[in-house]
């Protein structure tokens, strides 16, 4: 197995010199109690390990939270936190007394419920890490940077990363981000994407929402994943699963508070009024979306009927990891009125607009920046717009206007 750097070490290193607590979120599997392992080690304080998803830890921590950090002394790195909350308050009295910057690294997999507890008791004392899986720009080597349309600053970028084909891209697609099967840990790729759902994300909502019927929920999984890049149809979905909508719209929270999917919101204001209001579904690993449409082969999924959703669905979730891996967060939408006009994605920065298209396409046409104008109504100025496509390199239309090779994300 190789290790792959990830982005958030040098921010956990650097928070770790002034919070007591960094509390490291994302979806199971993603990397992050191997990152702060190897962070712990590099350290050199001797920082202890304790995991709640082990039972007999949960029990002591619920039941004795003295006696856990009795035990478990600070430093510490506390595994899946989410599972005692029980500890928050005992966090709180130790951070309070000491005042020890890095004494405390946790992690959790389930975000929003982790957050309720960590708002109660650790606001202010807790800096929170959101880690996505593995980014392209990780998996590659290149620096972290969130992505923008700065000519300038893409073209630095642009001579230190090395440009990929549309067949390299889509074994990017169908391959995944998941640190477990793409740093070599697990060779099978069917047995890996199935072991994932059974054991962590079926496991998981079931914890969150009692009894889960397996099959109706590998329905709505596949589901889900076949309407990934396209608005949230709950109707469509539920009758996929053979199940009611109040439960896949429950089923959808869950994934999202696990950090498997995310939705984005489409831009509107008071001059934009023929906007929809529906948000757009998103898998953070296009491996799994590929997994559970039954692409056999990255080959078959770029000749397949959905390969552009696909690399939709890899721009909008690289742009995001992009963002999360800096430190920063994305204010990303898309926007479609009622006149069926379409922007895939738009950036919101600096008081400008900057709208996104993206496209399978390696010659993309200026005919690809009409919809750009409807920004021109907006109370936020239009900023440079760009194309993201499969360019061999990075161009232009003219100077408000760039063509981005999606692997420069």
């Amino acid at each position: 197995m190789t290790y792959i750097r990830r982005h958030l070490e040098e921010r956990v290193r650097m928070l770790s010199q002034s919070w007591p607590a960094i509390l490291v979120t994302g979806p199971r599997q993603s990397g992050k109690t191997t990152m702060l392992q190897k962070l712990s080690v590099e350290e050199g304080r001797g920082r202890g390990y304790v995991s709640l998803d082990d039972i007999r830890e949960r029990e002591l921590a619920k039941n004795d939270p003295v006696m856990f950090f009795q035990i478990h002394k600070p430093p510490v790195l506390i595994d899946e936190v989410q599972y005692a909350p029980e500890l928050f308050s005992y966090i709180k009295i130790q951070v309070d007394r000491d005042h020890n910057p890095g004494d405390f690294w946790l992690t959790g997999s389930q975000v929003f419920r982790l957050m309720e507890g960590v708002q109660e008791s650790l606001a202010g004392r807790v800096a929170v890490l959101p880690m996505p899986p593995l980014s392209q720009r990780e998996l590659v080597g290149a620096e972290c940077r969130a992505f923008s349309v700065d000519y300038e600053a893409l073209a630095e970028q642009s001579t230190a990363i090395k440009p990929v084909t549309v067949p390299e891209m889509y074994t990017r697609i169908w391959n995944g981000c998941m640190p477990g099967f793409v740093s070599g840990q697990y060779a099978d790729r069917n047995i890996y994407y199935s072991s994932y759902i059974s054991t962590y994300i079926e496991r998981d909502v079931r914890e969150l929402s009692g009894a889960v019927d397996a099959l109706k929920f590998y329905r709505f999984l596949t589901s889900a994943a076949a309407r990934t890049a396209n608005m949230v149809n709950y109707a469509d979905i539920a009758e996929d699963a053979d199940i009611d909508q109040v439960t896949c719209k429950s089923w959808l929270n869950i994934l999202e508070r696990l950090g498997i999917v995310f939705r984005l919101y489409p831009y509107s204001n008071n001059v934009l009024k023929r906007t929809v209001k529906t948000p757009k579904l998103y898998f953070y690993d296009t491996g799994l979306v590929c997994y559970l449409t039954r692409w056999s082969s990255p080959e078959v999924a770029e000749s397949g009927a959905m390969s552009g959703a696909l690399l939709e669905n890899f721009a909008i979730s690289e742009i995001i990891k992009s963002y999360q891996n800096a430190g920063l967060e994305p204010f990303l939408y898309y926007y479609r009125d009622r006149d069926a006009k379409e922007i895939d994605g738009i950036i919101e920065a600096d008081g400008m607009l900057s709208p996104l298209e993206i496209k399978k396409t390696a010659i993309p046409d200026r005919r690809l920046l009409r919809a750009f104008g409807v920004i021109d109504r907006a109370p936020m100025r239009l900023g440079t717009g760009a194309v993201l496509c499969m360019a061999e390199q990075l161009g232009a239309f003219d100077r408000n206007n760039l063509i981005i090779p999606i692997w420069m994300i």
